[in-house]
């Protein structure tokens, strides 16, 4: 029984030993320079509200969903450039301010998966760097809103593409 209690101490002294080591590698692992903090942290964000609905936005979404049908499923795209003009695809596009943009659609997309990057209309070039976020319209069942920031986190004006499917 000793032999055996004396394994067992032996077993769990070199497992702590070895988290130790691990420990204390990834401890030693780390940078010592500092990086400059605006590369560690972004600016700041500002608020995540989305603008009020204006008369016109509300105006083109009731239109828009009169003319339409329902799809049982569906996959509906939407190019739009920085300016917030369609490049292509389906949609209405209205530009709210710096980098915030609005999609209306002729259907309900409140029970849709949005999907959204940036990218330009034409075939050149890579499109700029950044961050783009989506999210259904507030007050509006038929229209998604777009918000376009540099890597700062600074609002700006982007193009991008984006994908609504309804399932």
């Amino acid at each position: 029984m000793s032999t055996s209690f004396r394994r067992k101490v032996a077993a769990v002294t070199f497992a702590v030993l070895g988290l130790s080591l691990a420990g204390g590698g990834i401890a030693i692992a780390q940078p010592s320079a500092k990086a400059p903090q605006e590369t560690v942290q972004p600016a700041a964000r500002g608020t995540n509200a989305q603008p009020p609905v204006t008369a016109e936005s509300a105006r083109t979404a009731k239109a828009a969903l009169k003319a339409n049908s329902t799809l049982v499923a569906s996959t509906t795209i939407v190019v739009v450039n920085s300016n917030g003009t369609r490049a292509r695809g389906t949609g209405t596009v209205i530009k709210y301010g710096t980098g915030q943009y609005e999609v209306i659609f002729g259907r309900n997309v409140t029970a849709g998966v949005f999907v959204a990057t940036i990218g330009r209309a034409d075939a050149c070039c890579i499109p700029p760097a950044g961050e783009i976020s989506v999210a259904p319209r507030l007050s509006t069942p038929n229209a998604v809103f777009v918000q376009t920031r540099t890597s700062a986190g600074t609002p700006t004006d982007l193009g991008f593409h984006l994908v609504v499917h309804l399932a």
